[in-house]
């Protein structure tokens, strides 16, 4: 007994069965998580160390090297990438795909702690972090209240930050701007020359008195104290009267002698504003395995609750950034669309069956087939994201497939006059086999898709395990729940000419009876003519693969989104104030409020970065993130309106502005081509570096072309005369502690008030250290207490430097950065790369694609293998369900028409060739390939088992098979058209894929009905010659 004739006999089975799916579909759907994309966890470490004063130079030779040997021996590392910037290294070590990321942790870090002792003693100790995109900014907040800065500051941490961080699913909770409390020991030089008092030396004293020591422990019988030196000061008046020396008349000197003891603010390294209000920013970001959507809306309760229960502090909070809007906002328009592809499938269904119960039937397969795939998401940790939304929307015309193939063939029984039960048994069993076929033709198509590696590994296993879950489950359907209802509610319908309905049918198909004598003829002359039809469609083949030199397709990773924001970076030049950077960007400002369509502008002055993670403090730069109104409310995109920005800002004499829209991920991205420039000489590297920068500016398309660092930063340089050293008793250690407390100041010490700990500054008053000159006349008392100025022993110059120094794997390097207008970047990429073909470098010089092209190109060769992958597992399916290697090759010859209409679409929409796009081109494998089959099974039976000549055979499965590929075709076109149009949040990414399938479907469907034919005759032919050979 077959499971349909099990199925039609005991209906109830069915119902039990689907019911207890959908439970588990429901169940599933409920514990899901809302996000953007799939969960693309970079298996990447950074290690970041903070060597106050260090130049970059210093750093890279003192921090960043010792650094890069220490961990050269991590397993399974990728890649080395490191920057050395003023007073900061960072080293980015990125691991095969495969590697863990928790053992590469805890390797990191012992090696680390091996080499900490060979750093600088006054660096910090470096701090070791993963990095996560899925670890990125949910909610960017503003906290103003009617307190001053600095106690906001410090009621936000102490109040408002804890509350935060105890949400669940939050994982860090980071503070922009405002002031913080530090407490000043402002030391006047005149004064401590005139003491003659060594500067290292009161520091070391003023430490040394602001101590809490445990010293041991008093037992008696019966208790045992720990006994504590108590030696902390506890309030300013006691730091001020301080004993640091005694004079030359035995006096005493107290520190309020020689310094200016306050209660201020940290230097300003940050200042943050919301539409010119300076405020505290506050970034929530979620864990790694936290819901975006759960955890801004709970996050925004908190902060409802923290207004009400300090409404006297006044504390408001604006939301500048929500990344959970964008996300619902995408993922309810893949959902309206699923719904919209529901409607217009059930319309072609009616209007090719003229029945209400028929369509119901054929519809019904859509939610049977979905609504348990909710559940296989949910075992596999999957999310409802862009990916698998779009995955559903896709399946929804394959869906329906398996049904139409099948109750058509049912229809036809009942015509015949066939009793229901009967009919459907039949039907189904005669079509069995083909559905068979092109249910696994779609899902062996996504197997390569499902094996892939790499950046884009899981988003395509997302998407594939989707589609090949649900359309396995449609053929379950339409064995099951197809024939059960059709033996019972299906019937011939007779029309009626009286009503609206019988009239529109008894038209259709008369129509459709035209149609079908039209094929009839058209197949017959192409049969009798298959030379013409094969020239044709090799000169449409050949059109289609040349619109790509002649500029009508590009090449880019992904579609830029217009997400309706903008991040605009300005930087003066190198050694500018950070007030003087806020001064400037303020007027930006100002202009950019005069743009109409701009409603928001969040500034992070003193701000540096770029790409997904990190962001460096920067005081001649500032980042400024400007939102604009609905898309729905503007002609103008984002991409166009970042131009006029860039146009409009540029004006500014004495600024540098970059403009870019921000990216999927809700962050500023990374350039869209950087080629990274590498060599042992760090002169020639620089040097290949600028001539690449002016190669590259010269291209079309090209916009914001620069190198990753720059000459040009201030530098004082101090060579010391070893033997004048000398003589005045001075050693470098003593000019090396002094000065580095003169000029950066010790902050090791901490003043406690209140149970919480502020810095203790010691560090020479701003006048003492504002110019060169203060510098030169800087004095150290040497060990028999005589005035020594630093010009005594010192050679000082002013001279300029670069802004960073990068390495990768070891060795020198710089890269070339560009932003994209008006091309594609992958096309701008190659034209980049061609020119550069004809410049000689040094021979130590080499050069490459990284980043988003480096990722394409990456991608695209995956793709391709996982494209002729499918082609060939198509093949070998059909080899092992037909028994046969020349039929199925057959099939074949329907892929390449597809291209033809896939390769159109896109040119006449001016949409580029992508992941998704190559994406539709590997799922149109599969969807054209049925059509093809269905031809194929129905010619071998008439051929075969009714003994009809091959030519025969061809006309009458033509006829016969017309309808049902048109149904299953224009359904999937149809469902797919809301897709394709989409013009709402997020729509740019899966309209490429919408536009590639429909173009393929239509070519596809018009091409396949004349050519399969002709090659299926032609090889009969063949084999009619050589029986012996060809099976």
């Amino acid at each position: 007994m077959t499971i349909t004739e099990l199925s039609i006999k005991r209906p109830t089975l069915v119902v039990v069965v689907f019911s207890v799916l959908a439970v588990l579909g429901i169940y599933g759907y409920l514990q899901l998580n809302y996000d953007l994309v799939p969960k693309l966890t970079a298996p990447v470490l950074t290690i970041q160390t903070i060597y106050p004063g260090g130049s970059p130079n210093s750093v890279e030779n003192n921090v960043t090297k010792v650094i890069e040997d220490a961990i050269i021996g991590l397993e399974k590392i990728s890649e080395i990438r490191s920057t050395s910037s003023e007073g900061f290294s960072l080293v980015i070590i990125q691991f095969d795909m495969d590697a863990d990321i928790d053992k590469a942790l805890q390797d990191a870090q012992r090696k680390i702690n091996q080499v900490v002792n060979k750093l600088p003693s006054t660096a910090k100790q470096p701090v070791i972090s993963k990095l996560a995109n899925d670890e990125l900014p949910v909610l960017r907040l503003t906290v103003t209240s009617n307190m001053d800065a600095k106690e906001l500051n410090q009621f936000i941490i102490d109040k408002i930050q804890p509350r935060l961080t105890k949400i669940k699913g939050v994982g860090l909770v980071s503070l922009l701007g405002g002031e913080e409390r530090e407490i000043k020991v402002n030391i006047d030089a005149n004064k401590i020359k005139a003491y003659k008092l060594n500067l290292f030396a009161v520091t070391q004293t003023l430490k040394g008195q602001n101590l809490d020591f445990p010293t041991g422990n008093v037992k008696s019988e019966d208790e045992q104290l720990v006994v504590r030196v108590a030696g902390k000061f506890n309030s300013l008046d006691e730091i001020k009267n301080q004993t640091i020396g005694l004079s030359r008349t035995g006096g005493q000197i107290k520190l309020k002698d020689i310094a200016e003891v306050y209660d201020g603010t940290k230097d300003l390294s940050n200042i943050y504003r919301l539409n010119d209000n300076t405020s505290i920013g506050m970034l929530i970001v979620k864990q790694s395995d936290g819901n975006t959507v759960q955890v801004s809306d709970d996050v925004k309760k908190e902060i409802e609750r923290i207004e009400k229960d300090y409404e006297k502090e006044g504390i408001k909070f604006t939301i500048a950034q929500d990344s959970s809007t964008f996300i619902m906002d995408s993922a309810n328009a893949v959902k309206f669309d699923l719904f919209l592809a529901v409607i217009l499938v059930a319309l072609v269904m009616f209007v090719f069956l003229h029945s209400i119960r028929n369509s119901f039937i054929v519809l019904i397969s859509i939610p049977t087939s979905l609504i348990s795939v909710f559940f296989l998401m949910y075992l596999f940790n999957f999310t409802l994201n862009t990916i698998t939304l779009l995955a559903m929307s896709l399946v929804i015309g394959i869906l329906v497939d398996d049904s139409i193939v099948v109750l058509e063939n049912i229809h036809r029984h009942l015509e015949m006059g066939e009793e229901p039960r009967v009919a459907a048994l039949r039907g189904r069993n005669e079509i069995g086999f083909a559905a068979l076929s092109i249910t696994l033709v779609d899902v062996v198509v996504f197997v390569p898709l499902a094996l892939i590696t790499g950046i884009i590994g899981n988003l395509l296993r997302e998407y594939a395990l989707v589609v090949v879950c649900s359309t396995l489950m449609s053929l379950f359907v339409s064995f099951t729940v197809t024939p059960t209802l059709a033996s019972r509610i299906s019937k011939v319908e007779h029309f009626n000419p009286n009503s609206l309905l019988g009239r529109f049918s008894i038209w259709f198909e008369k129509q459709f009876t035209k149609l079908e004598e039209l094929y009839q003829k058209v197949l017959r002359w192409s049969l009798n003519n298959p030379k013409k039809i094969v020239l044709g469609i090799m000169i449409a083949t050949i059109f289609s693969f040349a619109l790509f030199p002649m500029g009508f397709i590009g090449f880019e990773f992904f579609p830029p989104v217009d997400r309706g924001e903008i991040i605009v970076t300005a930087e003066l030049k190198p050694g500018v104030t950070i007030e003087e950077t806020n001064r400037q960007v303020q007027i930006l400002e100002a202009e950019l409020r005069k743009i109409p369509e701009v409603n928001k502008i969040v500034t992070n002055v003193g701000a540096s970065g770029e790409g997904i993670f990190l962001t460096f403090s920067k005081a001649n730069s500032s980042e400024i993130l400007v939102g604009l109104v609905d898309k729905k409310q503007r002609k103008k995109s984002t991409d166009d309106l970042a131009q006029d920005i860039k146009l409009k800002l540029s004006t500014y004499p004495g600024i540098t502005v970059r403009v870019a829209p921000v990216s999927l991920m809700g962050t500023s991205g990374r350039s869209p081509i950087e080629i990274l420039v590498k060599g042992t000489n760090y002169a020639d590297v620089l040097e290949a570096g600028k001539q690449i920068v002016n190669i590259a500016s010269k291209i079309e398309g090209t916009s914001d072309v620069r190198l990753s660092t720059e000459e040009g930063n201030p530098e004082l340089n101090i060579n010391i005369d070893r033997d004048k050293l000398s003589k005045f008793n001075l050693t470098i250690a003593e000019v090396s502690q002094n000065l580095r407390i003169a000029l950066t100041g010790d902050d090791d010490s901490k003043y406690t008030m209140n149970g919480t700990d502020y810095n203790l500054k010691i560090v020479l008053d701003n006048f003492d250290r504002y110019n060169p000159e203060d510098l030169r006349r800087f004095t150290f008392i040497n060990q028999l207490g005589k005035p020594i100025e630093l010009q005594q022993f010192a050679n000082i110059w002013i001279t300029t430097g670069p802004s960073k120094l990068e390495r990768f794997d070891r060795t020198a390097a710089v890269t070339v950065k560009s932003q994209v207008f008006g091309k594609t970047s992958g096309v701008v990429a190659q034209e980049i790369m061609k020119k550069l073909k004809d410049v000689k470098f040094n021979s130590d010089v080499d050069y490459e694609l990284i980043g988003e092209q480096k990722n394409l190109g990456d991608s695209m060769k995956s793709l391709l293998y996982a494209l002729f992958g499918g082609i060939l597992f198509v093949y070998l399916i059909m080899v092992a369900l037909y028994n046969s290697y020349l039929y199925p090759f057959v099939v074949l010859f329907s892929i390449p028409l597809a291209i033809v209409g896939a390769f159109l679409g896109l040119a006449l929409t001016m949409k580029s060739i992508g992941i998704f796009s190559m994406l539709g081109i590997i799922t149109l494998v599969g969807l054209v390939a049925k059509n093809a089959i269905l031809l194929v099974d129905r010619t071998n039976v008439m051929k075969f088992e009714h003994n009809l000549p091959t030519m025969d055979a061809l006309l009458e499965a033509g006829k016969t098979r017309l309808r049902p590929i048109l149904m299953t075709t224009l359904s999937l076109i149809f469902g797919l058209l809301p897709i394709a149009l989409s013009t709402s949040a997020g729509s740019e990414v899966k309209s490429g894929l919408g536009v590639v399938l429909i173009g393929g479907l239509s070519s596809s469907l018009i091409l396949t009905l004349v050519l399969v034919p002709i090659v299926y005759n032609t090889f009969d032919r063949i084999k009619e010659k050589f029986p012996k050979k060809i099976s």
